[in-house]
Parts: C-alpha cells; sequence; structure tokens
C-alpha cells in the first residue's frame, strides 16, 4: 500500500523493525527535551503528516519496551488518525511510573498501525438474535 506522507522533521520515516512487524515506531519531533513527571500527560509531536486512503485508520499504540521499563504509555490507546485528517500526528504520553522521564527528539515514542476498517448503516430493529451468552457482561465466563 503507498501512502503519502510529509516529514517536517529531522528524524527518518516510521519503517518496519522487522519483516512481519504490525506497527511502525514514530519519533518525538522536539526542539528541546521534554520532561514528564509522574503522572503527568503530554502532547508530543512528530512531525509527521499522512494521507490515508478511505477505509483505513492509523492506530497510535504504545511501545511495549516503554511501557514495562519506565511506565510510559499512550494515554488514548488506541488513538486513531482517520483517513481525512491532514494535520501533524500528536501523541499523547503519560507518565505512569513515579520517576521523571525525559523525552529526547528523535526518541521513539509508540507504535503505528495502518489498519482498514467498515463503515457501518445501522439497522434499527425491535429484537437482536438470542445466544447462549446473552447479556452476560464482565466476568460472566467465570473464573479458571
Amino acid at each position: 500500500m503507498q501512502v503519502k506522507i510529509v516529514n517536517k522533521s529531522s528524524n527518518e520515516l516510521p519503517a518496519y523493525s522487522t519483516e512481519m512487524s504490525a506497527g511502525m515506531d514514530l519519533r518525538a519531533n522536539l526542539q528541546e527535551s521534554v520532561v514528564l513527571k509522574p503522572m503527568e500527560r503530554k502532547l508530543i509531536p512528530t512531525g509527521l503528516f499522512i494521507e490515508l486512503p478511505q477505509g483505513f485508520e492509523a492506530q497510535i499504540r504504545p511501545r511495549s519496551g516503554l511501557a514495562l521499563k519506565k511506565g510510559i504509555t499512550v494515554l488514548n490507546t488506541p488513538g486513531t488518525i482517520d483517513a481525512d485528517y491532514r494535520g501533524e500526528i500528536g501523541i499523547i504520553l503519560i507518565n505512569l511510573s513515579t520517576k521523571n522521564f525525559v523525552i529526547e527528539s528523535g526518541e521513539r515514542i509508540c507504535q503505528m498501525i495502518i489498519a482498514a476498517h467498515e463503515t457501518v448503516n445501522w439497522n434499527l430493529v425491535e429484537t437482536l438474535d438470542k445466544t447462549d451468552r446473552g447479556a452476560g457482561g464482565f466476568g460472566h465466563t467465570g473464573k479458571k
């Protein structure tokens, strides 16, 4: 799939780390380092602008290593970038650790996955088909 991208950062374009990676790492595009204090959230610019084809979205997800080792994650996970959005991709990071975290320009801060999606047309009805589960919700299937 070909996707138009404008890169106003000094970072390389997002790329897959391995042949079978689903996500591409996005990097911070900063004039100076940003300190993220415990429980603080900030919008981190990437310098990237994309034009996705209709029927696709970009999903923004945390990097597992950053989350596990440093307690840094994407606040609205997964974040969605719609096909008609033309602004800069910004990443809302939050520090869930007890220590300050310094974000440097060029640092890998999240991953982006391009995914197809469907557009729904609602069919308003009075009842739904029955299933074995029915209305069973959270914890319905029991514990092992």
